[in-house]
């Protein structure tokens, strides 16, 4: 199943399940809406479909509290920094205000000069848990989408932590949608491939990962309680690289879509407000 967040002609976000042409069913290329929010509870068919083409998808989660990611979680894109494998996951935050959905632009800031892409599998969680077994991870898992982990790579390195490189407005574009149907273990064997205005910079498999979905998630429970709505970033394979204004970025991962964000240079207030960019 796909559930995505859209908007229409302006109205309230809703969620609705994604049926593709690639499916072969009776609606292809629809949303048949449903009501309320699936991660919080029930929800029903409202009997509406809608064309996809007709509808603006959003990012498909905010997350209620908090962004979880993972650094140098394949070895390839650890050895691209001259950086050695964590024994344990390198973790850090972003903010969710950073979220951003598809074809969303992504604002390069003017305190940066040097702004990346890493296209990454992300994990959404399904509830409130804590200390989660390695062997009961699946139970918690709600689904998976694409992420961008943009990053202001000068300031990563001039700033010692990685708080304020990571956590920009637009520094996390998440879509297309949510697929629920894998499991973890499909989840570790799914083509990963980012590309920017077309030429391909990732090719890699999540299979490449260091520490696995589970583990992930046991590792990051143990320190912290997970919401319904969460997000985890499970790292970025080889291949980052700098993003300018006018370029486009793609991170298509097999059996979930793919994400595209166009790139443009941060502008005063007033400008951005009148885009209306809507998460």
């Amino acid at each position: 199943m796909r559930i995505a967040r859209f908007a229409v002609a302006g109205a309230d976000p809703r969620f609705g399940i994604v049926e593709l042409e690639a499916d072969e069913g009776q609606f292809p290329d629809t949303i048949a809406v449903i009501d309320g929010d699936p991660l919080a509870g029930p929800v029903n068919y409202t009997g509406e479909r809608i064309a996809l083409a007709d509808a603006r998808l959003l990012a498909p989660i905010i997350p209620r509290s908090k962004v979880l990611a993972v650094g140098k979680n394949y070895a390839a894109h650890a050895a691209e920094f001259d950086g050695e494998v964590p024994s344990e996951p390198l973790i850090f935050m972003k903010p969710n205000t950073s979220v951003i959905g598809p074809d969303d632009a992504i604002v390069r800031p003017e305190l940066s000069q040097n702004v990346h892409y890493e296209g990454e599998l992300a994990v959404v969680i399904g509830r409130f848990c804590r200390k989660v077994p390695v062997e009961r991870a699946a139970e918690v898992i709600f689904g998976y989408t694409i992420a961008n982990d943009v990053t202001a790579r000068d300031l990563q390195r001039s700033d010692g932590q990685w708080t304020r490189a990571k956590g920009f407005d637009t520094f996390c574009p998440l879509g297309p949608w949510i697929v629920t149907h894998l499991s973890p273990d499909e989840a570790a064997d799914l083509s990963l491939v980012t590309s920017v205005d077309g030429a391909v910079k990732q090719d890699a498999n999540t299979s490449q990962m260091v520490f696995s979905i589970p583990e992930l998630i046991a590792y990051v429970s143990a320190f912290a309680t997970l919401l319904p709505g969460d997000v985890l970033l499970t790292g970025t394979p080889a291949g980052v690289g700098p993003l300018v204004a006018g370029q486009s970025v793609s991170v298509e991962i097999d059996g979930i879509g793919t994400l595209t964000n166009p790139v443009m240079d941060d502008r005063d207030d007033s400008e951005a407000a009148e885009s209306g960019t809507t998460r």
